[in-house]
């Protein structure tokens, strides 16, 4: 059975467009948040499943495809994206839900549960970090200093290099080094799902994207791990090289009660390469 979608766009608490989905409904919600980039295809096949039994909501992040324009640019941080978070909530009356973050979704988690800490029930961390993930990605230190020069030289020419983007971003090659670089595992994720996300993201200009990913790189979530009580999932794909196991090991020992669950031959998106696999064990979690 397939639930119908229900959606809207609503003005965030600055008013800011916010664009939401619910499906389904069942004893708890259940709240998936995608990377920064990304879109709600990353969770197609969790949101499918348990809108089954479960209300589902997903929603776009500040400046990402329908929760647009940004009226303020400098409201493009870790903060207010919790916020807005914080007010979807409130807005459609959801008290306790559980809380399922991907990548750059986990650590807006864990901003949204400084600001609150019993905002959530649970959580679930899928291939998640805490703090700048950027510095020594793939062994180097060369991704944090491109990022800045980027960044200095879309401001001397924002036009070019958002065409750059867009160009580079969607076509075939780039898929495929997303691919052999650990974002995805392409003998298991949907090649269809990769050309999807490749599309979402150069759909989203660099003046969102850079003051995004800058404040990635300043968030610190080392300290508020520790204050979680709530129970948690924890799961780490072994051939993630975009966050790598080490990440989500400092999620399990800042929350030693946490579940920890590591998943062979699983990519960045752990969620994509094995969905029924991971449906199963969220599954379980939640029951």
């Amino acid at each position: 059975m397939e639930y119908p979608k229900v959606s809207e766009t609503i003005p965030s608490f600055d008013g800011n467009p916010l664009y939401y989905e619910v499906r389904g409904d069942g004893p708890k919600t259940l709240v998936f948040i995608y990377g920064i980039a990304c879109l709600m295809n990353h969770w197609h096949y969790q949101v499918e499943h348990f809108s089954q039994e479960y209300r589902v909501i997903t929603f776009d992040l500040r400046g990402h495809h329908k929760s647009n324009p940004v009226h303020d640019l400098n409201s493009l941080t870790m903060t207010t994206l919790a916020k807005d978070l914080a007010f979807l909530l409130d807005h459609l009356k959801v008290e306790k839900p559980v809380g399922l973050g991907h990548s750059f979704g986990a650590p807006l988690l864990l901003a949204a549960h400084q600001l609150n800490p019993s905002l959530f029930d649970s959580y679930v961390f899928v291939n998640g970090f805490q703090k700048n993930p950027i510095k020594g990605m793939f062994g180097l230190d060369i991704i944090e200093p491109f990022f800045y020069f980027v960044k200095s030289q879309f401001d001397k020419n924002p036009l070019l290099w958002n065409s750059l983007w867009k160009t580079l971003v969607d076509n075939p090659i780039s898929m495929q080094l997303a691919a052999l670089a650990g974002g995805f595992n392409i003998k298991l994720t949907e090649f269809k799902d990769i050309e999807i996300y490749a599309r979402g993201v150069s759909q989203l200009n660099l003046e969102v994207f850079i003051p995004l990913f800058e404040s990635l790189m300043r968030f610190d979530g080392t300290d508020i791990l520790p204050t979680i009580t709530q129970k948690t999932l924890i799961i780490s794909g072994d051939k993630d090289n975009i966050t790598p196991k080490s990440f989500q090991m400092d999620f399990k020992r800042s929350i030693p009660h946490a579940t920890f669950l590591e998943v062979p031959h699983g990519s960045h998106c752990t969620q994509l390469d094995y969905p029924d696999y991971v449906n199963l064990r969220i599954e379980e979690f939640l029951k």
